[in-house]
């Protein structure tokens, strides 16, 4: 019922800029734009504990942990447009470390919502601190919005 209601939207936006809905080239765009937002926007199905918690390792490494250029996409919350950068992601392990490839699916789940860059960074550091329990974590945004 939901798809069907997000789909209808789609075709009332075509509509409101005078386009053809019925137009051959549009008529499974509803659809297509339904699933490109479930993709896009499926970091609110998505949990960091899950994610840290399937990679968490007893280590004796005390050195500082660094994930750099970490790529992202995501949508600004005021106007719906995209947001395109990097997070650098750093920590101090305090018995526990993660895998490497998780930190930038965290970076994900923040960055498939709704999202202003600084909520981003604290989401982000937060999470690492909840799940990892590191001595500190640094997360640097650098991105730019369209």
């Amino acid at each position: 019922m939901k798809e069907i209601e997000f789909e209808n939207s789609i075709k009332n936006i075509l509509e409101y800029i005078d386009e053809d809905v019925n137009r051959e080239g549009l008529l499974d765009t509803p659809k297509r734009v339904r699933k490109a937002y479930e993709f896009m926007f499926s970091g609110y199905k998505l949990d960091p504990k899950e994610i840290i918690q399937k990679a968490l390792f007893t280590s004796t490494n005390d050195e500082m942990v660094v994930v750099k250029d970490i790529e992202f996409y995501s949508f600004c919350e005021h106007h719906m447009l995209p947001i395109i950068g990097k997070a650098h992601v750093a920590y101090i392990p305090n018995g526990k470390v993660v895998g490497l490839s998780k930190i930038p699916r965290v970076v994900d789940v923040f960055a498939r919502r709704l999202q202003i860059q600084e909520q981003m960074t604290e989401q982000i550091c937060d999470a690492l601190n909840e799940h990892l329990k590191p001595k500190g974590v640094a997360v640097i945004v650098d991105a730019r919005h369209m």
